[in-house]
């Protein structure tokens, strides 16, 4: 279909696609937001506002009834994506939701299926491997600039203790390791192109809901440790230390929001070579890739296959905790 417009459909108007998935699909090059679909008319209304004519649905099967809908963006709480991603793929829409796009691997098989028997396109939305620090990471990293990989260091934390939240709400498929655990697994995964051989964590939790999380992960040629929470102070740190170097990446799950993107590259010398990546926005990225996917079949670089080996990574250290 080159040349024509994807034609958006919001199914929930939650806050991060208020404030960073609507304005990306906006904003992109071949994409416009086409309808907004919530239970509140008010929610829907306001997210619209500033987006030109925006039709507006109170039911989410009408919405994924409109012939004149060819894409769906999915920000639902986590016990709604894999549910909410099938209707959408049998309803002959294409589809892009938040991750985790499902609670268990075994759910992301069927969604292959399902992708497989439509020929549409359904993926997880992660950001960070549209964002080219994270491209320029895995070529430093496979390229051996930093020598060979020995290990690698994360953290990702913030504070949030409000119960209402969907975050702290096991009913939702809320939990520290869902929400934000996923971002060191999947940048390293990416970056290294390799899967975890043995995996143990240690987990904290409130409320059925693991809060925080230690997670020790050995590679095939390398190992990995991280920590993730919901009741730290905020931080953000990727590092990957090699025989030769260590490189740092600064603000590795949201750049600009949280610091400057750059990386930075120390040898046993003392030389730091530091790479910036101003003005980019990695949702607008990720978001003019899936229309051109859509539009001219280029491949997408988030496939589902590649989401199941990061949900099966989630499922082993839920399986490994030992809570604290």
């Amino acid at each position: 279909m080159p040349g024509k417009s994807v034609r958006w459909g919001i199914l929930g108007a939650a806050r991060i696609a208020r404030e960073w998935l609507c304005p990306a699909i906006h904003m992109s090059t071949r994409g416009h937001i086409e309808a907004i679909a919530s239970r509140s008319q008010k929610k829907a209304q306001d997210l619209s506002s500033g987006y030109g004519r925006v039709r507006i649905f109170d039911n989410y099967e009408n919405m994924l009834a409109d012939p004149d809908i060819d894409a769906i963006y999915i920000p639902l709480p986590n016990a709604d994506h894999f549910n909410w991603t099938m209707k959408c793929l049998t309803a002959g829409k294409h589809v892009l939701c938040e991750k985790p796009i499902a609670l268990k691997a075994e759910e992301i098989d069927t969604l292959i299926e399902q992708r497989n028997r439509t020929g549409l396109l359904a993926a997880e939305a992660f950001m960070v491997v549209h964002h080219p620090q994270w491209e320029r990471v895995r070529e430093l990293v496979q390229g051996g600039r930093i020598g060979q990989l020995q290990y690698i260091q994360g953290a990702f934390s913030f504070f949030n203790d409000d119960l209402e939240n969907i975050r702290n709400r096991a009913q939702d498929g809320g939990g520290v390791l869902r929400d934000i655990g996923v971002y060191p697994a999947v940048v390293a995964r990416f970056v290294t192109g390799e899967e975890p051989e043995w995996i143990k964590s240690r987990t904290r939790w409130e409320n059925d809901i693991d809060t925080t999380a230690q997670v020790w992960v050995d590679f095939p040629s390398f190992s990995m440790d991280y920590y993730v929470s919901m009741r730290m102070a905020l931080r953000q740190s990727m590092v990957f230390h090699g025989d030769k170097a260590i490189l740092t990446v600064s603000a590795p799950f949201n750049a600009k929001l949280y610091g400057d993107d750059i990386i930075e590259i120390r040898d046993d010398n003392g030389n730091i070579q530091a790479e910036r990546f101003p003005l980019v926005d990695h949702y607008r990225v990720q978001i003019d890739r899936f229309n051109n996917s859509v539009l001219d079949g280029d491949k997408y670089p988030c496939s589902l296959e590649f989401s199941r080996g990061n949900q099966q990574m989630i499922d082993k250290i839920y399986a490994s905790t030992v809570d604290d």
